[in-house]
């Protein structure tokens, strides 16, 4: 059984790697809210499309990085770099695929879901250059898939370090005109994010070449195209990458819905969702965590271990967000000020910050017990139960923010509403379904 300490020896690195992702919408969107409202319901816009596709080669990660941890848990350390160069082509060629998609259909899918034409065109002048990222953070992915997978997480430490001090300068030079640079405003900040993912790649690559062995993890099999391996990471994979996608866009509709009700309202949802994602920190990478560690402890035959091993994670998260959410909410004023200066977008905000904190409350526990589930193999189990929860959801979407027109707070109660669903959806499956067989 993995020990308290051993648990958060793996995740904390992670917490440092998902906080300097992260960092790039938090810095996009305090800088921004001091540019205009506009700004930042056109980065909110952009940046929700971004993920939404880039979610797809995140699942994919996450289905390789399930991979590696078994076969790092069989000791069967040569074959996990193969998975992980087949990752590297595989994600290369869809990057180029995605980056050419958005160029040609991406003016057409924001005309259909933003109403505003001034948000519009500040959402088309951040795609611009935000799509060139695919090329990097598609390939940064893989890496944080192949370090996790082999539970070696301190490299995501000084990783993230390098990716946020890049884009936090940059932010600062590129927007408002800093440094000698000119003033780009909005899409300052999408180069900005654009050059960091680049610098992660680049420590990466530099890392990976100076310390890790070759040899031992297979890394020096530089063999083309290998459909059969292919096929079999795609097995475990298209499940989390539709997952994955079908999260992000139906938390895309939820805000082309506030969209509907004002700029006012965006505004309110894109600094509620940045905190949103901050708060989300601690939860993803214990979650992710969990996700590895089952893998990894299914793969060296101890199964009687693993529902322990979820309950302990469980109540580590829950402990830490509940700390986290009391903060939140005695220093709200003082958190919405890092994205405002304007008193009565903070004042407005402030509801909304209380419902989502009842949101992150039960998600610390629903995401470890739901990844755990992708842990066990069971990709196809995780997307069905998925894609349940997300029906209902949509549907209470459209009912509260389209048909009733509810102010933006009652809408983020959406929130609870799945991860109420996603808990006792992923509780039944793990205490009655039969998971403790699946081979990958």
């Amino acid at each position: 059984m993995y020990t308290n300490k051993q648990i958060w020896n793996v995740s904390f690195p992670i917490v440092l790697s998902l906080l300097a992702q992260n960092i790039i919408n938090v810095t996009d969107t305090a800088f921004l809210g001091r540019v205009s409202e506009v700004a930042l319901g056109g980065s909110a816009m952009g940046g929700l499309f971004y993920i939404c596709i880039f979610t797809v080669a995140f699942g994919f990660s996450t289905g390789s990085q399930i991979m590696i941890a078994r076969r790092n848990g069989e000791q069967r350390y040569s074959e996990v770099g193969p998975v992980m160069i087949q990752g590297v082509i595989f994600l290369l060629a869809a990057a180029l695929f995605m980056f050419l998609f958005t160029r040609v259909f991406g003016e057409d899918i924001m005309h259909f879901i933003v109403s505003s034409d001034t948000i519009f065109d500040a959402t088309m002048d951040y795609l611009y250059w935000r799509v060139f990222g695919f090329f990097f953070s598609f390939i940064n992915v893989m890496f944080r898939a192949f370090y996790i997978g082999v539970t070696k997480t301190k490299v995501l430490t000084i990783n993230a370090i390098v990716m946020a001090l890049t884009n936090v300068v940059l932010d600062y030079a590129l927007i408002f005109g800093n440094f000698g640079f000119p003033e780009m405003g909005i899409a300052g900040a999408a180069i900005a994010s654009v050059i960091a993912e680049a610098s992660s790649i680049v420590f990466f690559l530099i890392y990976t070449y100076v310390t890790v062995d070759f040899k031992k993890y297979g890394l020096n099999q530089f063999r083309t195209f290998n459909l059969k391996l292919l096929t079999q990471i795609l097995n475990i994979s298209c499940f989390t990458m539709l997952q994955y996608f079908l999260s992000m866009a139906t938390w895309f509709a939820f805000f082309a819905a506030v969209e509907r009700l004002g700029q006012r309202d965006l505004a309110i949802a894109n600094i509620v969702r940045s905190i949103y994602i901050v708060m989300m920190i601690p939860v993803s990478s214990l979650a992710t965590t969990a996700n590895s560690l089952v893998s990894n402890t299914i793969g060296s035959g101890k199964l009687p271990q693993v529902m322990p091993l979820i309950g302990k994670i469980s109540r580590m998260s829950f402990l830490i967000m509940l700390v986290s959410v009391g903060i939140i909410v005695l220093f709200k004023e003082q958190v919405l000020a890092i994205y405002t200066n304007e008193v009565q977008l903070i004042n407005e905000s402030g509801a909304s910050v209380l419902v989502i904190g009842i949101a992150m409350l039960v998600a610390s526990v629903s995401n470890i017990l739901f990844s755990s589930i992708s842990g066990t193999g069971n990709t196809r189990s995780a997307l069905m139960l998925e894609t349940i929860t997300l029906v209902i959801y949509v549907g209470y979407v459209f009912i509260v923010a389209i048909a009733w027109q509810a102010p933006v707070e009652i809408c983020f109660t959406t929130e609870i509403l799945y991860y109420v669903l996603l808990l006792v959806g992923s509780y039944i499956y793990l205490k009655k379904a039969k998971w403790q067989n699946k081979k990958i």
